[in-house]
């Protein structure tokens, strides 16, 4: 004859210490919906970010704000006109460190130039005004396609260095004065 034996096995964590982990690695200090932040220098517009929500962590000796539903963010020239944007489905900007991060679907255009950026992941450093990836770019403008591995540009597009370029495609008129 075979007994069944059977064991039984528990854990406890005393209520305190699980409410202690979960507040301090999940909940935001302060969540907004539908912002606007305004960045203006000498009364006149530099910036506008506008997110569906913006959840801010305080707390933490690195605080940063996350952008889970997305963000756009416009800048200004001199005489006030929308020069360039960036729009990303997350972000996450590291306040301290002058840096933003932005994730999945990023566009960055230029207005003027009529250029766009598509790329999954790029790093605006606002203190280098710069903005780069490692992942890969697709690059359109007026008259060409530019493919690229990485990238590194100024903050409003007008300068930019695209690292390991393939399979680029150009427009090219065609000379009738024959």
């Amino acid at each position: 004859m075979v007994v069944p034996m059977v064991m039984l096995f528990s854990c406890e964590n005393p209520i305190a210490e699980v409410q202690e982990i979960a507040r301090v690695d999940t909940l935001p200090d302060v969540s907004a919906f539908n912002i606007e932040y305004l960045r203006t220098s000498n009364a006149q517009k530099q910036v506008v970010l506008r997110s569906r929500q913006m959840d801010r962590y305080t707390e933490r000796a690195n605080s940063y704000s996350e952008f889970p539903r997305g963000f756009e963010i416009t800048f200004y020239d001199s005489l006030g006109n929308k020069s360039s944007f960036i729009k990303a489905d997350y972000g996450i900007d590291y306040k301290n460190k002058g840096r933003l991060e932005a994730r999945n679907n990023v566009i960055v255009r230029n207005l003027q130039t009529k250029e766009q950026l598509n790329t999954e992941n790029l790093i605006w450093d606002r203190n280098k005004k710069i903005i780069y990836t490692n992942s890969f770019v697709k690059i359109t403008s007026p008259d060409k396609v530019i493919f690229g591995d990485s990238m590194w540009a100024t903050e409003d597009f007008s300068k930019r260095r695209i690292h390991r370029i393939k399979n680029s495609y150009f427009d090219v008129e065609e000379d009738t004065a024959n």
